[in-house]
Protein backbone atom coordinates (compact mmCIF):
# COMPACT_ATOMS: atom_id res chain seq x y z
CA UNK A 1 0.00 0.00 0.00
CA UNK A 2 1.36 3.47 -0.84
CA UNK A 3 2.46 5.35 2.24
CA UNK A 4 2.57 9.05 3.07
CA UNK A 5 5.55 9.95 0.80
CA UNK A 6 3.95 8.19 -2.18
CA UNK A 7 0.60 9.91 -1.56
CA UNK A 8 2.34 13.28 -1.25
CA UNK A 9 4.14 12.56 -4.54
CA UNK A 10 0.76 11.97 -6.19
CA UNK A 11 -0.71 15.14 -4.68
CA UNK A 12 2.18 17.22 -5.98
CA UNK A 13 1.79 15.65 -9.41
CA UNK A 14 -1.94 16.35 -9.56
CA UNK A 15 -1.74 19.90 -8.22
CA UNK A 16 -0.61 21.77 -11.35
CA UNK A 17 -3.15 19.93 -13.52
CA UNK A 18 -6.15 20.32 -11.20
CA UNK A 19 -5.87 23.48 -9.14
CA UNK A 20 -7.62 26.47 -10.68
CA UNK A 21 -9.49 24.39 -13.25
CA UNK A 22 -13.13 23.36 -13.48
CA UNK A 23 -14.37 19.81 -13.80
CA UNK A 24 -16.66 19.70 -16.83
CA UNK A 25 -17.65 16.04 -16.64
CA UNK A 26 -17.03 12.94 -14.52
CA UNK A 27 -17.19 9.43 -15.97
CA UNK A 28 -18.01 6.68 -13.49
CA UNK A 29 -17.32 3.38 -15.18
CA UNK A 30 -18.66 1.41 -12.24
CA UNK A 31 -20.95 2.16 -9.30
CA UNK A 32 -18.33 1.72 -6.58
CA UNK A 33 -14.71 1.29 -5.60
CA UNK A 34 -14.11 -0.01 -2.09
CA UNK A 35 -17.41 1.65 -1.18
CA UNK A 36 -20.25 3.01 -3.33
CA UNK A 37 -19.78 6.53 -4.64
CA UNK A 38 -21.76 9.15 -2.69
CA UNK A 39 -25.17 10.23 -3.98
CA UNK A 40 -25.04 12.35 -7.15
CA UNK A 41 -21.25 12.16 -7.07
CA UNK A 42 -20.64 13.03 -10.73
CA UNK A 43 -23.35 15.68 -10.75
CA UNK A 44 -22.02 17.43 -7.65
CA UNK A 45 -18.51 17.61 -9.12
CA UNK A 46 -19.57 18.84 -12.56
CA UNK A 47 -18.88 22.56 -12.93
CA UNK A 48 -16.87 22.83 -9.70
CA UNK A 49 -13.47 24.50 -9.71
CA UNK A 50 -10.62 22.95 -7.68
CA UNK A 51 -9.32 25.78 -5.49
CA UNK A 52 -6.59 23.83 -3.71
CA UNK A 53 -5.24 20.31 -3.20
CA UNK A 54 -3.99 19.21 0.21
CA UNK A 55 -3.15 15.96 1.99
CA UNK A 56 -4.33 14.61 5.34
CA UNK A 57 -2.65 11.34 6.33
CA UNK A 58 -3.03 9.16 3.21
CA UNK A 59 -6.03 11.12 1.88
CA UNK A 60 -5.79 13.69 -0.92
CA UNK A 61 -8.31 16.51 -0.44
CA UNK A 62 -9.57 18.60 -3.35
CA UNK A 63 -11.16 21.78 -2.00
CA UNK A 64 -13.85 22.98 -4.42
CA UNK A 65 -15.47 26.37 -4.99
CA UNK A 66 -18.80 24.61 -4.44
CA UNK A 67 -17.94 24.49 -0.71
CA UNK A 68 -17.43 20.72 -0.88
CA UNK A 69 -14.24 18.72 -0.56
CA UNK A 70 -13.37 15.77 -2.79
CA UNK A 71 -11.74 13.07 -0.64
CA UNK A 72 -9.48 10.58 -2.46
CA UNK A 73 -7.70 7.49 -1.12
CA UNK A 74 -5.49 5.28 -3.29
CA UNK A 75 -6.02 2.05 -1.37
CA UNK A 76 -3.45 -0.58 -2.34
CA UNK A 77 -3.21 -0.16 -6.10
CA UNK A 78 -4.93 3.13 -6.95
CA UNK A 79 -3.15 5.41 -9.42
CA UNK A 80 -3.73 8.60 -11.37
CA UNK A 81 -2.58 9.56 -14.83
CA UNK A 82 -2.88 12.96 -16.46
CA UNK A 83 -3.72 12.81 -20.15
CA UNK A 84 -3.30 16.06 -22.07
CA UNK A 85 -5.52 16.99 -25.03
CA UNK A 86 -2.74 15.95 -27.45
CA UNK A 87 -2.59 12.48 -25.86
CA UNK A 88 0.63 13.12 -23.95
CA UNK A 89 0.66 11.56 -20.48
CA UNK A 90 2.15 13.78 -17.79
CA UNK A 91 4.59 12.41 -15.21
CA UNK A 92 2.92 12.00 -11.84
CA UNK A 93 6.07 10.73 -10.25
CA UNK A 94 5.45 7.49 -8.45
CA UNK A 95 2.04 6.44 -9.68
CA UNK A 96 1.32 6.12 -13.38
CA UNK A 97 -0.92 3.50 -14.95
CA UNK A 98 0.17 2.59 -18.46
CA UNK A 99 -3.24 1.98 -20.01
CA UNK A 100 -3.63 5.66 -20.89
CA UNK A 101 -7.23 5.90 -19.76
CA UNK A 102 -8.69 3.02 -21.76
CA UNK A 103 -7.74 0.00 -19.66
CA UNK A 104 -10.06 -2.44 -17.86
CA UNK A 105 -9.10 -1.01 -14.46
CA UNK A 106 -9.71 2.66 -15.32
CA UNK A 107 -12.77 3.36 -13.18
CA UNK A 108 -13.11 7.16 -12.93
CA UNK A 109 -12.25 9.88 -15.45
CA UNK A 110 -12.31 13.58 -14.53
CA UNK A 111 -12.67 15.79 -17.61
CA UNK A 112 -11.31 19.32 -17.11
CA UNK A 113 -12.14 22.57 -18.86
CA UNK A 114 -8.84 22.58 -20.79
CA UNK A 115 -9.66 19.09 -22.18
CA UNK A 116 -7.20 17.37 -19.86
CA UNK A 117 -8.36 14.03 -18.44
CA UNK A 118 -7.42 12.79 -14.97
CA UNK A 119 -7.84 9.01 -14.96
CA UNK A 120 -8.13 6.96 -11.77
CA UNK A 121 -7.11 3.31 -12.19
CA UNK A 122 -7.33 0.66 -9.49
CA UNK A 123 -6.97 -3.09 -10.25
CA UNK A 124 -7.98 -4.19 -6.73
CA UNK A 125 -10.53 -1.43 -6.16
CA UNK A 126 -9.47 -0.81 -2.54
CA UNK A 127 -9.35 2.93 -3.14
CA UNK A 128 -12.23 5.23 -2.28
CA UNK A 129 -13.76 8.60 -3.16
CA UNK A 130 -16.17 10.69 -1.14
CA UNK A 131 -17.48 14.23 -0.85
CA UNK A 132 -17.58 16.28 2.33
CA UNK A 133 -19.21 19.63 2.93
CA UNK A 134 -16.91 22.49 3.85
CA UNK A 135 -18.61 22.66 7.26
CA UNK A 136 -17.72 19.05 8.03
CA UNK A 137 -13.99 19.61 7.70
CA UNK A 138 -12.06 17.13 9.80
CA UNK A 139 -15.26 15.95 11.47
CA UNK A 140 -15.98 13.88 8.35
CA UNK A 141 -16.18 10.16 9.14
CA UNK A 142 -12.98 9.38 7.20
CA UNK A 143 -10.91 12.09 8.90
CA UNK A 144 -12.26 12.59 12.42
CA UNK A 145 -10.18 9.94 14.23
CA UNK A 146 -6.85 10.60 12.51
CA UNK A 147 -3.86 11.57 14.63
CA UNK A 148 -1.28 14.31 14.14
CA UNK A 149 0.67 14.76 10.92
CA UNK A 150 4.20 13.32 11.27
CA UNK A 151 5.68 16.33 9.46
CA UNK A 152 3.64 18.85 11.45
CA UNK A 153 4.58 20.75 14.59
CA UNK A 154 2.25 18.68 16.78
CA UNK A 155 4.45 15.60 16.60
CA UNK A 156 6.98 15.76 19.43
CA UNK A 157 8.58 13.52 22.01
CA UNK A 158 6.21 14.94 24.61
CA UNK A 159 3.20 14.13 22.45
CA UNK A 160 4.42 10.53 21.94
CA UNK A 161 5.12 10.14 25.66
CA UNK A 162 1.53 11.15 26.45
CA UNK A 163 0.20 8.78 23.77
CA UNK A 164 2.41 5.88 24.88
CA UNK A 165 1.96 6.24 28.64
CA UNK A 166 0.77 2.90 30.04
CA UNK A 167 0.68 1.24 26.61
CA UNK A 168 1.62 -2.43 26.57
CA UNK A 169 1.38 -2.67 22.79
CA UNK A 170 4.64 -3.17 20.86
CA UNK A 171 6.31 0.07 19.84
CA UNK A 172 5.85 -0.63 16.15
CA UNK A 173 2.11 -1.23 16.58
CA UNK A 174 1.77 2.04 18.51
CA UNK A 175 3.54 3.98 15.76
CA UNK A 176 1.26 2.44 13.13
CA UNK A 177 -1.85 3.45 15.06
CA UNK A 178 -3.41 6.08 12.79
CA UNK A 179 -5.20 7.60 15.78
CA UNK A 180 -1.79 8.61 17.12
CA UNK A 181 0.18 9.49 13.98
CA UNK A 182 -1.48 10.05 10.62
CA UNK A 183 -0.20 8.32 7.52
CA UNK A 184 2.86 6.64 8.98
CA UNK A 185 3.14 3.19 7.41
CA UNK A 186 5.04 -0.06 7.72
CA UNK A 187 8.07 0.78 5.58
CA UNK A 188 8.97 4.05 7.24
CA UNK A 189 8.27 2.82 10.77
CA UNK A 190 10.78 0.01 10.23
CA UNK A 191 13.33 2.50 8.93
CA UNK A 192 12.76 5.05 11.71
CA UNK A 193 13.05 2.43 14.45
CA UNK A 194 16.30 1.16 12.95
CA UNK A 195 17.80 4.64 12.86
CA UNK A 196 16.63 5.33 16.42
CA UNK A 197 18.05 1.95 17.57
CA UNK A 198 14.71 0.98 19.10
CA UNK A 199 13.30 -2.53 19.00
CA UNK A 200 9.91 -2.87 17.32
CA UNK A 201 9.04 -5.48 19.95
CA UNK A 202 9.53 -3.39 23.08
CA UNK A 203 6.42 -2.09 24.84
CA UNK A 204 5.66 1.49 23.86
CA UNK A 205 5.09 2.45 27.48
CA UNK A 206 8.69 1.59 28.41
CA UNK A 207 9.84 4.83 26.77
CA UNK A 208 7.80 6.90 29.23
CA UNK A 209 9.04 7.83 32.68
CA UNK A 210 7.07 9.19 35.62
CA UNK A 211 7.82 12.87 35.00
CA UNK A 212 9.61 12.80 31.65
CA UNK A 213 10.37 10.52 28.69
CA UNK A 214 13.25 8.47 27.35
CA UNK A 215 15.55 10.75 25.28
CA UNK A 216 15.31 8.22 22.46
CA UNK A 217 11.79 9.49 21.79
CA UNK A 218 13.37 12.78 20.68
CA UNK A 219 15.62 10.83 18.34
CA UNK A 220 12.69 8.82 17.04
CA UNK A 221 10.70 11.95 16.17
CA UNK A 222 13.72 13.43 14.39
CA UNK A 223 14.25 10.27 12.36
CA UNK A 224 10.57 10.02 11.42
CA UNK A 225 10.69 13.56 10.02
CA UNK A 226 13.99 13.01 8.24
CA UNK A 227 12.97 9.73 6.63
CA UNK A 228 9.64 11.01 5.35
CA UNK A 229 11.24 14.18 3.99
CA UNK A 230 13.96 12.19 2.25
CA UNK A 231 11.41 9.76 0.80
CA UNK A 232 9.22 12.57 -0.56
CA UNK A 233 12.27 14.18 -2.18
CA UNK A 234 13.20 10.83 -3.72
CA UNK A 235 9.69 10.28 -5.10
CA UNK A 236 8.74 7.53 -2.67
CA UNK A 237 9.58 3.85 -2.56
CA UNK A 238 8.66 1.67 -5.49
CA UNK A 239 7.31 -1.73 -4.48
CA UNK A 240 5.80 -4.36 -6.77
CA UNK A 241 4.12 -2.63 -9.73
CA UNK A 242 4.68 1.04 -8.89
CA UNK A 243 6.61 2.92 -11.55
CA UNK A 244 7.07 6.50 -12.60
CA UNK A 245 5.78 7.68 -15.96
CA UNK A 246 9.18 7.20 -17.61
CA UNK A 247 9.39 3.64 -16.25
CA UNK A 248 11.90 4.42 -13.53
CA UNK A 249 11.42 3.08 -10.03
CA UNK A 250 11.10 5.33 -7.01
CA UNK A 251 14.51 5.97 -5.54
CA UNK A 252 14.07 5.68 -1.78
CA UNK A 253 14.01 1.87 -1.59
CA UNK A 254 17.69 1.97 -2.56
CA UNK A 255 18.38 3.57 0.83
CA UNK A 256 16.58 1.05 3.04
CA UNK A 257 18.60 0.09 6.10
CA UNK A 258 16.11 -2.46 7.45
CA UNK A 259 12.95 -2.89 5.38
CA UNK A 260 12.97 -5.94 3.06
CA UNK A 261 16.62 -6.72 3.92
CA UNK A 262 16.09 -10.02 5.78
CA UNK A 263 19.35 -11.93 6.15
CA UNK A 264 21.50 -9.05 4.92
CA UNK A 265 24.20 -7.38 7.00
CA UNK A 266 23.23 -4.53 9.28
CA UNK A 267 24.79 -1.30 8.02
CA UNK A 268 25.40 0.12 11.49
CA UNK A 269 29.10 0.78 12.01
CA UNK A 270 30.63 -1.93 14.18
CA UNK A 271 27.62 -4.24 14.02
CA UNK A 272 28.19 -7.77 12.70
CA UNK A 273 24.55 -8.87 12.95
CA UNK A 274 22.06 -9.40 10.12
CA UNK A 275 18.57 -7.99 9.60
CA UNK A 276 15.82 -10.25 10.94
CA UNK A 277 12.21 -10.50 9.81
CA UNK A 278 9.29 -11.17 12.15
CA UNK A 279 5.53 -10.79 11.73
CA UNK A 280 3.62 -8.34 13.94
CA UNK A 281 -0.13 -7.94 13.55
CA UNK A 282 0.05 -9.61 10.17
CA UNK A 283 2.76 -7.30 8.82
CA UNK A 284 6.42 -7.97 8.18
CA UNK A 285 8.83 -6.22 10.52
CA UNK A 286 12.52 -5.90 9.66
CA UNK A 287 15.03 -4.97 12.35
CA UNK A 288 18.48 -5.64 13.75
CA UNK A 289 18.26 -7.70 16.98
CA UNK A 290 21.68 -6.44 18.06
CA UNK A 291 21.42 -2.70 17.43
CA UNK A 292 17.76 -2.18 18.26
CA UNK A 293 16.88 -2.55 21.94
Amino acid sequence: MPELPEVETVRRGLEPALVGRRITRVELRRKDLRFPFPARFAERLTGARVDSLTRRAKYILGHLDSCETLILHLGMTGRFSIIRPDGETANLGEFYFETGGEGPHDHVVFHLEDKTRIVYSDPRRFGMMDLATRDEGESHKLLKDIGVEPLGNQLSATYLADAFRGKKAPLKAALLDQRIIAGLGNIYVCEALHRARLSPKRKAGTLVRKTTHDPRLDELVRHIRDILTEAITAGGSTLQDYRSADGAAGAYQQRFLAYDREGESCHTTGCSSVIKRIVQSGRSTFYCPTCQK
